[in-house]
């Protein structure tokens, strides 16, 4: 999965903000239930204000993040 998260990060890092979080580790255990995920990966999609719009736990289809910017 990480190949193709960094494939997106780097066609779409410029219209996109990727951050990648470990619930292993502090700010992960932190954030899991403030944004109420706690299997691996789960990807979530934030609109510009903030406002979830999707997500997904597994597999990440990269043409879904792709349809998702305006």
């Amino acid at each position: 999965m990480k190949p193709a998260v960094d494939g997106l990060e780097q066609e779409l890092g410029d219209q996109i903000h990727f951050i990648r979080l470990n619930i292993q580790e502090e700010t992960g255990k932190e954030l899991a239930p403030v944004y109420g995920f706690e299997y691996t990966p789960t990807f979530i999609y934030f609109d510009a204000q903030g406002n979830e719009l999707w997500r997904t736990v597994g597999e990440l289809d990269p043409q879904r993040v792709r349809d998702s910017l305006p």
